[in-house]
């Protein structure tokens, strides 16, 4: 039998992928009552990720899918290669750093082969593949749980793995970034994950597109207040950057 939380990304799922959902059909899907999906959609109502309606729930259009990864490579190209060369540069050598999966993050991966002295732990299998190239970085792999749709592990295996360190820097990627809301993801295991590279990190710096502002997933992970530096492109709107430096965060625009 499912979790409430497995049942619920599940419900995510379908409903980013047609749009709506009905009461009966998930009830008949999950093998539960209609009492409990009920429940579940009334709970993602109440996280912005739903409108409700009568028998079923709309997908609310402010709240950021879950992409595969190749189709994450195909947005925003120009934008992640310009915010990945930005972030090498805050890279000193000797460091420790922690790199989030995603394709943002690639790109910080593939331009790390001039440094020195580097240990990089990282929760992306195709990362650490490239990173496993360089002779002058060490790699540390997480373990743990493979997503498919993003070759990212998760799970206890990995959240262990990373309790047992202290790093530098984290370069986060986020799928979300609302002043309200914090930053999100649409996966839980992965917000867990991310909320204990968060607390294991010196610094945290936030990398993503202007297209991730203003809008939110199922799952949290910090406040935007957590963060010391956002890099992102020059779309940024001048509202949503000055809310960003009034609370001490550094936005650096590519």
């Amino acid at each position: 039998m499912r979790s409430t939380v497995e049942r619920r990304d599940s419900i995510i799922q379908i409903v980013q992928k047609d749009g709506k959902v009905r009461v009966d059909s998930l009830s008949k899907k999950f093998d539960v009552s209609s009492v409990t999906i009920r429940n579940d959609l009334d709970f993602l109502e109440k996280k912005g990720i739903v409108h409700r309606t009568h028998g079923g729930a709309l997908l609310r259009k402010s709240v950021y899918e879950d992409p595969s990864l190749e189709e994450k490579q195909q947005r925003y190209q120009d934008e992640k290669q310009r915010i990945g060369a930005k972030a090498v540069e805050l890279v000193n050598d000797g460091d420790s750093i922690l790199l989030d999966s995603g394709t943002t993050a690639m790109e910080i991966a593939q331009r790390l082969n001039d440094k020195k002295n580097l240990t990089v732990m990282t929760n992306a299998i195709n990362l650490s593949l490239k990173l496993g190239s360089y002779d002058s970085v060490s790699v540390m792999l997480t373990g743990g749980l493979l997503r498919r749709e993003s070759f990212s592990l998760v799970g206890p295996e990995a959240e262990a793995t990373i309790s047992n360190y202290y790093f530098d820097k984290l370069f986060l990627g986020v799928d979300g970034l609302d002043i309200n809301f914090g930053l999100t993801t649409p996966n839980p295991m992965e917000a867990q994950l991310n909320r204990i590279m968060v607390e294991r990190a010196q610094e945290v710096i936030a990398i993503t597109d202007s297209s991730k502002f203003g809008r939110h997933s199922f799952s949290y992970i910090c406040d935007v207040d957590v963060i010391s530096k956002l890099i992102t492109d020059t779309n940024i709107s001048a509202e949503f950057e000055k809310e960003l430096l009034r609370r001490n965060i550094d936005v650096i625009k590519v």
